[in-house]
């Protein structure tokens, strides 16, 4: 099977080498040739100079970009994805973008005969690297059977949770689970830490009860130490909840905590923390 990827960030860099060290013929495209030309020194891959050339021929064409925007960049045009697909071929978005995005191209491929899956992930950097990402995905049942054993190459979990857009619904909500769970462990590390209680002997009691998550095992000591330079991005996170709140006022829902937390992550960027990890909202307490 022949695949391409487009946009080789922190993401979609190992996420294209798990692809080609599965055995898929894989061509990727980024805006900088520089890192196509380190991804294939690293995976022995294929360069392309455009989108569309990535597309030629492709069976599915992957894209993980940075947000709407940027998807329209790469998939419309005479240079774009959909100028080289082949009838039949199936584009899977992996980028966390609105569920209206999806929505316009999952038509623009029908119109074309093409197959599209919205599909955001969750997991991370570390998740892309280890190949243990979620993928929450939306479409047709018949194009997600095509693509899910494809992303088994990186993904420990793909769910066809609905129609066009519904995998980048459940990424909102994935989104504003993880803002309060942040913030409940920034509040209550800081906590510990002033009452002296040991981190490690904490973290190992409560991690077992109700109180524990992925977070906390794997964040807590960095946020004790108060290490931010790695991870998820705190601009990348308010790019996500912005897009989640668009939604909420299309439907009327409320989402009080949420704003909350993205209000203390403006914070860490006044603090100049825009590319700290997201557990860096117990930056607010060390001021």
């Amino acid at each position: 099977m022949k695949v391409a990827f487009i946009g080789l960030g922190v993401m979609g860099f190992p996420m294209a080498g798990h692809l080609q060290n599965a055995g898929y013929k894989t061509t990727v495209y980024n805006r900088s040739e520089a890192k196509a030309i380190a991804w294939q020194n690293e995976f022995s891959g294929n360069i392309a100079a455009t989108p569309k050339d990535a597309a030629l021929e492709c069976d599915v064409v992957f894209c993980c970009v940075g947000n709407d925007d940027d998807v329209r960049s790469v998939v419309y045009g005479d240079s774009g994805i959909l100028a080289g697909l082949k009838q039949g071929a199936i584009l899977v978005d992996h980028t966390t973008a609105s569920a209206e995005l999806a929505k316009e191209l999952d038509k623009a491929c029908q119109d074309k005969g093409f197959g599209f899956i919205d599909a955001p992930v969750s997991g991370g950097q570390a998740g892309a690297e280890n190949g243990v990402l979620t993928v929450m995905c939306g479409g047709s049942e018949s194009h997600f059977a095509k693509v899910a054993p494809v992303m088994d190459a990186y993904a420990r979990f793909t769910q066809l949770m609905g129609d066009a857009g519904a995998g980048q619904l459940a990424k909102m909500v994935n989104q504003i689970c993880i803002a309060g769970v942040v913030q409940g462990l920034a509040e209550g590390f800081n906590f510990a830490e002033k009452v002296g209680l040991d981190p490690d002997k904490l973290v190992e009691t409560i991690s077992k009860g109700a109180a524990g998550s992925w977070q906390m095992e794997n964040r807590y000591k960095t946020m004790f130490a108060g290490e931010y330079e790695f991870g998820f991005a705190v601009d990348w996170m308010r790019k996500d909840l912005g897009i989640a709140f668009e939604q909420a006022q299309q439907h009327n829902i409320e989402l009080p905590m949420t704003r909350m937390v993205d209000g203390y992550y403006q914070e860490v960027q006044s603090m100049g923390g825009n590319r700290w990890d997201t557990s860096s909202l117990i930056a607010r307490f060390k001021k």
